[in-house]
C-alpha cells in the first residue's frame, strides 16, 4: 500500500494530537485544519482534495536540505517560505518522515513561547 496524502495528512493530525498542549480548529478558513501549541501554529493540514499537503516549521538550512532531498517537498505554503516547508505525498515521503517533521515544528514553536505558558 502507498503512502497517499490522505495517509500523510493521518499522520500529521495523529502526531500533532499525541504532543502535549495541542489544540486545533479552523480559524482562517474551512479548508485549513490548524494545529497549534499555546496559541502558536506549527501544522496546517490543507483539506482540499486537490492539494493534500501539510505545512510545518523547520530550520531554514534543513529546510532547504529537505526540498534538494524531497521533490515534493515546497517552501511552506500561506507562511514564511523561509521558515516553513509544505510536504506532499512522493518519492521517498514516509510516515516517519512526516512524524518527525510534526515533531521537529511543535518544538521549534514551543521554543519561542514562555517557559510558564509551555504545557506541563
Amino acid at each position: 500500500m502507498s503512502f497517499n496524502g490522505t495517509k500523510l495528512q493521518d499522520t500529521a493530525r495523529h502526531t500533532a494530537l499525541a504532543l502535549p498542549g495541542v489544540s486545533h480548529g479552523r480559524p482562517f478558513t474551512e479548508q485549513l485544519d490548524v494545529y497549534e501549541v499555546a496559541g502558536k501554529v506549527f501544522l496546517i493540514v490543507t483539506d482540499d482534495p486537490d492539494e493534500l499537503i501539510v505545512t510545518l516549521k523547520a530550520e531554514p538550512e534543513y529546510g532547504r536540505l529537505l526540498q534538494d532531498q524531497y521533490p515534493s517537498l515546497t517552501p511552506g505554503r500561506y507562511l514564511d517560505k523561509r521558515h516553513w516547508i509544505s510536504v506532499g505525498a512522493g518519492r521517498g515521503v514516509t510516515a516517519d518522515l512526516v512524524a518527525e517533521l510534526v515533531d521537529q515544528s511543535y518544538h521549534l514553536v514551543l521554543e519561542t513561547v514562555s517557559r510558564n505558558r509551555r504545557p506541563g
